[in-house]
């Protein structure tokens, strides 16, 4: 955790520090995220799965760099937050979509269970988001668990490079759910102690 923050500063610092320079805001580097994401959809859609990997590692380097230039050039918004937090959910199901057009569209390689793998890893995804945030709109911190959301884009991005999707959709539907689990036993404990 240290070292990762460590190599974020040491690799985001230089951009963030030109960018402040500039009239781009925090929330035009979240728009433009979203659309990398978009583009590498449309990318692993038709096909082209070690391009939409290299998207989808850039992408995730202007996830990294909308918060901090927000905290650098003290713009940091209620509305960025929620801006950051929805786009981010779209991006993964943009993403995923993709790969499901992909594997639809693909006779070869096309299995219909690989389509229901995708769901349950959007779903998990998804709900990982949704329990910290319905316990922290209970005031109830929750970032507990293992496998964040970079962790997650880099480990996506990883298995389109290399041309391991379904390995990926696995792992990371299995490491998500087993964040949610966590993070419920987490949000239980609280409970309990607060009743206590």
């Amino acid at each position: 955790m240290v070292l990762r923050k460590a190599l974020q500063g040491y690799i985001t610092q230089p951009v963030v520090s030109l960018l402040a320079r500039t009239s781009i805001t925090p929330n035009m580097v979240t728009w433009f995220g979203l659309i990398l994401i978009l583009v590498a959809a449309s990318l692993a859609g038709i096909g082209y799965l070690f391009a939409a990997g290299l998207v989808v590692l850039i992408s995730g380097f202007f996830d990294i760099i909308d918060g901090a230039l927000a905290r650098t050039t003290n713009h940091v918004t209620r509305f960025g937050g929620v801006l950051d937090s929805t786009l981010d959910r779209l991006s993964e199901a943009a993403i995923l979509i993709g790969i499901m057009a992909y594997y639809l569209f693909n006779p070869v390689d096309f299995q219909e269970w690989v389509i229901i793998l995708i769901g349950i890893t959007m779903i998990a995804s998804f709900l990982v988001s949704y329990v910290r945030s319905r316990a922290e709109a209970d005031k109830i911190s929750c970032q507990v668990g293992i496998f964040t959301r970079a962790e997650r884009v880099i480990i996506l991005a990883l298995g389109l490079l290399i041309n391991q999707v379904i390995i990926i959709l696995i792992v990371i539907a299995i490491l998500s759910i087993v964040r949610v689990v966590q993070r419920l036993v987490h949000v239980y404990q609280e409970t309990q102690k607060i009743r206590g």
